[in-house]
């Protein structure tokens, strides 16, 4: 299991903001990059553990750098 409970998807999409990533689209995911790394985010509360820790390794942070961005 993840280290990393559910988020609620606003709180994500904050932390990557603040990590340098910027919202490309919205619609029913919230579309984000930041130089060649691109990111998706669905608009679901909470975000499943799992997937959050699968965007939060796209993204390039590590479990602990994400958790500190929160």
């Amino acid at each position: 299991m993840p280290k990393l409970p559910g988020v609620r998807h606003l709180r994500a999409v904050n932390a990557l903001q603040k990590s340098g990533f910027t919202i490309d689209r919205q619609g029913k995911h919230i579309f984000m990059s930041k130089g060649g790394r691109k990111v998706v985010v669905p608009r679901n509360n909470p975000v499943d553990a799992y997937t959050m820790a699968a965007i939060v390794r796209d993204a390039g942070l590590t479990i602990e750098e994400f958790k500190a961005l929160l």
